[in-house]
């Protein structure tokens, strides 16, 4: 009876030890640092890993999704009331205003205007986050109609009238409602439009998206502290973007 139990002891001891060696297992997806989501086009598709590398060790980025105003609005829940952010970067508008094969706008300018209206009515009920909304970015309508595919268009696929337009619809909805803008147009119009768009017109060249990925990236830094998730405290000494 007692070398039963001495040899129970001396196994117990030794399956302890090789637990102890073993590395604990934690939630792949669980994080000490503030989850940002960046929603957007093509547009955000460019800065968003120049973003992530700018907040490496200050906030989770993450990108789920984008293009049309109601491609958001549809995907309210999964691509961001689900994940708990604690800031919400929102760039929406550059496929809403894309000119079709018939001439006509992807998303009217009206259905635009309600499209922003029960998203930002949502994310104000329904998130703590600190919600941002970006201006969409400027275009050159003749280098869209220059370029070919299959890296270009060949035609006119935004006006850049338009684009003013949406922004001009966007930003008024945003501020009656509180919501913060973020005028990336005005970014790219200051930095120099005309050397930051590539070939194509709506896309960026590598420095482009430096510019907006810096633009972006100071704007969610300084917010990430505001936001009702995030404590102030973890920020504190943090260095500043490059």
């Amino acid at each position: 009876m007692l070398r039963s139990i001495a040899v129970s002891l001396v196994l117990s001891a030794a399956a302890s030890a090789v637990a102890g060696s073993q590395p604990m297992l934690t939630d792949a997806s669980s994080t000490q640092f503030p989850r940002v989501v960046l929603i957007g086009d093509s547009i955000r598709g460019g800065y968003q890993p120049l973003v992530e590398r700018k907040l490496t060790g200050v906030a989770e980025v993450v990108g789920p999704g984008g293009s049309t105003s109601r491609s958001v609005l549809e995907n309210l829940d999964a691509w961001i009331l689900s994940r708990n952010p604690a800031v919400v970067h929102i760039n929406c508008g550059l496929h809403d205003c894309y000119i079709e094969e018939s001439g006509q706008l992807r998303v009217p300018l009206d259905e635009y205007r309600v499209n922003l209206t029960k998203i930002f009515d949502r994310l104000s009920r329904e998130s703590r986050a600190r919600i941002v909304w970006a201006t969409t970015t400027p275009v050159i309508e003749e280098r869209q109609i220059a370029s070919r595919p299959p890296n270009g268009y060949g035609r006119l696929v935004r006006r850049d009238s338009d684009v003013r337009a949406y922004n001009a619809a966007s930003v008024e909805l945003a501020r009656s409602r509180g919501i913060e803008v973020h005028d990336l147009y005005g970014v790219v119009m200051a930095a120099g439009r005309d050397t930051l768009l590539g070939h194509d017109g709506i896309h960026y060249t590598d420095a482009g998206n430096e510019v907006l990925a810096r633009a972006v990236a100071e704007i969610v830094r300084a917010r990430l502290g505001r936001a009702g998730g995030p404590d102030p405290a973890l920020l504190a000494g943090l260095p500043r973007v490059p």
